[in-house]
């Protein structure tokens, strides 16, 4: 069965390391046998349509990555609804007055989340750091370079996890909301 996913792909075109032409992305997922392939940004979001678990498809695209691109980067594959998800159960709504500094943590493994708990029982003010099923939300209201939750938060998952800014996020939601 069909269904929608989105793509997150950690750390690519960040810099001058690990450079991918969207284009060059776009062609693998559509060669992987997805459909309707589009990207958003140059940062390694990508909306498609196909079937499998998650966890295949994410592989499957960072396998194409290293074989194809020579890039070795990892993927956070969700469904659609899993954003549609991640959207509707953010707990700290009243921290998105700067969507560049809201950001969303999201999960490579759902199961991750239980390493974030003590995390999410700490006091980081000015910062916020709150949980949900799939993703953690950070309010960084200095920036992401000098977050202390964030890097606390990196530390425990490593590249278990990628973040992506609230905007980011809403126009992935968009993008995979369409047809």
């Amino acid at each position: 069965m069909s269904e929608k996913f989105v793509a997150l792909i950690r750390g690519i075109n960040v810099g001058r390391a690990k450079r991918v032409a969207m284009a060059d992305l776009r062609a693998l997922v559509a060669d992987l046998g997805m459909t309707g392939v589009r990207t958003l940004l140059n940062s390694g979001n990508v909306v498609f349509t196909g079937a499998g678990e998650v966890d295949d498809v994410a592989a499957g695209i960072e396998e194409g990555m290293t074989e194809r691109l020579g890039v070795t980067a990892r993927v956070t594959a969700i469904t659609a609804r899993d954003l549609d998800r991640v959207v509707t159960e953010n707990p700290i709504p009243e921290h998105m007055v700067d969507a560049s500094r809201f950001l969303v943590a999201f999960l490579r493994e759902p199961e991750d989340r239980e390493r974030l708990l003590p995390l999410a029982e700490e006091d980081w003010a000015p910062e916020k750091l709150a949980l949900g099923s799939r993703a953690a939300y950070l309010w960084c209201p200095d920036g992401s370079l000098s977050s202390r939750a964030l890097e606390a938060v990196g530390r425990v998952l490593g590249d278990a996890m990628t973040t992506r800014n609230w905007r980011t996020v809403i126009k992935l939601q968009a993008l995979a909301g369409k047809s």
